[in-house]
């Protein structure tokens, strides 16, 4: 990653806890730390933080995101002046799940950490993960993004 590469991680890839032996993955990650989670998998509404990066281009300034596991983390990646946070969960979601609750608080869900290429996207766990469009664009977008040396800051 030092070296140019690029990396686009979604929802599991960057678990990581309190008791991590990955310094340099919690510093790639922007600091974050799983905290919590919401479960069973849930549908949420989503908010763009970033409409003018590449990867949001296209999308609404808000979207309904499938059913998905959303992961909370401490401190939030937003806490990092190099991360740039791309999507969050909308704070009208709050509480969000049924056995596992996310009670409130800043939760992005979408990010890059600027000093690399790369982008996480939280979606993942549920089985209509890849059944929206708009989300499916985003991907698409992150995909392209992270593929294109030349546009990565």
């Amino acid at each position: 990653m030092d070296n140019g590469g690029g990396w686009m991680g979604f929802h599991v890839a960057a678990y990581n806890d309190k008791t991590t032996k990955w310094p340099w993955f919690v510093d790639f990650l922007g600091g974050a730390v799983f905290y919590t989670n919401n479960w069973p998998p849930q549908p949420a509404r989503l908010l763009v933080d970033d409409t003018s990066h590449v990867v949001t281009q296209h999308i609404p300034p808000a979207l309904a995101s499938p059913t998905n596991e959303w992961y909370q983390w401490r401190p939030s990646p937003r806490e990092n002046k190099n991360v740039k946070v791309l999507l969050t969960l909308d704070p009208m979601n709050y509480p969000l799940g049924i056995k596992d609750i996310i009670t409130g608080g800043d939760t992005p869900v979408v990010w890059t950490n600027t000093q690399y290429r790369m982008i996480y996207l939280n979606m993942g766990h549920g089985d209509a993960v890849m059944s929206d469009a708009l989300q499916n664009k985003l991907i698409a977008n992150a995909l392209l993004w992270i593929g294109n040396n030349s546009n990565w800051k």
